[in-house]
């Protein structure tokens, strides 16, 4: 399976500000709590996130290996952001960083 992205996390200082922008694109959140809000943009999910803002958003591509897939950009020059963490019972992320610091988000098992 190729890599696809399904989803983008806005990283905000203000979650309640943010969503309020966002909702006027959007719509209504689907989830909507003070560490998470999502929206589905037509079958995209645009998420906001209280974080580090200086990073800017992070796409998250689908991948079947975790592991495998962090391995082979870190082989190529890649470098970790953050390490895989958890976000649901079967689902890890991690972000990585291209040679300019572009952030390559992954998300799977």
């Amino acid at each position: 399976m190729s890599p696809t992205i399904r989803a983008q996390v806005v990283p905000v200082s203000d979650i309640a500000a943010a969503k309020a922008v966002y909702t006027a694109l959007y719509g209504e959140p689907h989830t909507d709590t003070p560490y998470y809000v999502g929206f589905d943009a037509g079958g995209f999910e645009v998420s906001l996130a209280p974080g580090d803002t200086s990073g800017g958003p992070v796409a998250y591509a689908d991948v079947d290996d975790l592991e495998a897939a962090r391995q082979a950009l870190l082989d190529a020059g890649a470098t970790e952001r953050t390490p895989p963490q958890p976000i649901g019972p079967e689902a890890r992320v991690c972000v990585l960083d291209d040679a300019d610091g572009n952030a390559i988000g992954l998300r799977g098992k």
